[in-house]
């Protein structure tokens, strides 16, 4: 039992006002925190994830000619023909308008369609290629090949070449937010620990009465493991509390990102129920971590 059930009477001797120590306020912090950290490692592990999906087997053909008619022609082909290799699963031309208006984004005009600087430029024919799941470094010379072939010149850029870094980035961060996850589990740990024995030091001749009358060490365990616990858990909640309201702001904030990792870093429904087993889970292992300590010492207690 997390919260042992202690006769009223025997609660009066170790009466004392709720909050009222440093230890909830420490759990308070250690649990907000970790939630915090928890919910960031989740976010940046789905969006590594989302990264991970969007560029597994997708690669993109620059056909660079300087003809634009010859550029078309091969495009054309490229595209035709790759579409019908067995290790491809979709062959589709990225429209010009597309590009320009990626390019009126670097310039700053606007509308990359209607400028005329942008649209006096060279504009490569870009191909998006979906290879087929499994595909290996064997499909993917045979489709450079394939390249070669039908738009001499043309440059295949796999997108794991350059995006590939930033999900290995994120995926680190990912185990680092776990790795103090961990970490302030046990700083929580550290805390409780020391709590219970300074609660067994000032009460050093309530537990030397207690004995003289017969009382077990099982007995006197669980009327400071009741206090301990219940101490626990006035701060882990109110630590869950603060970082819910948290969460629900910077939720709220990226609710509108659409594009990018914002749009792939939210929790999902998994991560949130993750996040509220934490609290539950951070008081049982407090309540546990008392009773092991306190059964250990009052064992060396006469």
């Amino acid at each position: 039992m997390i919260i042992p059930r202690v006769p009223p009477s025997h609660r009066a001797m170790l009466a004392q006002a709720r909050l009222s120590g440093p230890t909830p306020w420490v759990l308070a912090i250690l649990m907000l925190l970790t939630l915090l950290a928890a919910a960031a490692g989740l976010s940046l592990a789905r969006g590594a994830n989302g990264i991970g999906g969007a560029i597994a087997g997708r690669v993109t053909v620059q056909i660079v000619t300087a003809n634009p008619e010859l550029r078309s022609e091969q495009a054309f082909r490229l595209r035709r023909a790759a579409a019908g290799e067995p290790y491809v699963r979709a062959a589709t031309a990225v429209p010009r308008g597309d590009v320009a208006e990626s390019l009126a984004r670097w310039f700053g005009t606007g509308d990359g369609t209607n400028d005329p600087v942008i649209a006096a430029l060279p504009l490569p024919e870009l191909i998006d290629i979906d290879l087929v799941p499994g595909s290996n470094a064997a499909q993917l010379a045979r489709l450079r090949a394939l390249a070669a072939r039908e738009a001499p010149g043309a440059r295949v850029i796999p997108h794991a070449d350059w995006l590939g870094p930033v999900a290995r980035t994120i995926r680190t961060l990912a185990f680092v937010a776990a790795g103090l996850v961990v970490l302030m589990a046990l700083a929580s740990a550290a805390v409780v620990i020391m709590t219970a024995r300074a609660a067994l030091g000032t009460h050093y001749a309530t537990i030397e009465m207690l004995h003289l009358i017969g009382a077990t060490d099982q007995q006197i365990c669980r009327l400071f493991q009741r206090r301990i616990a219940i101490d626990s858990a006035y701060g882990i909640l109110l630590g869950a509390m603060i970082a819910a309201v948290l969460l629900a702001i910077i939720g709220w904030q990226f609710s509108g990102v659409t594009a990018g990792l914002g749009a792939e870093a939210d929790l999902g429904a998994a991560g949130w129920i993750f996040l509220a087993l934490l609290p539950l889970i951070a008081i049982a292992l407090a309540a546990l971590t008392a009773r092991v300590t306190l059964l250990r010492a009052l064992k060396t207690m006469l």
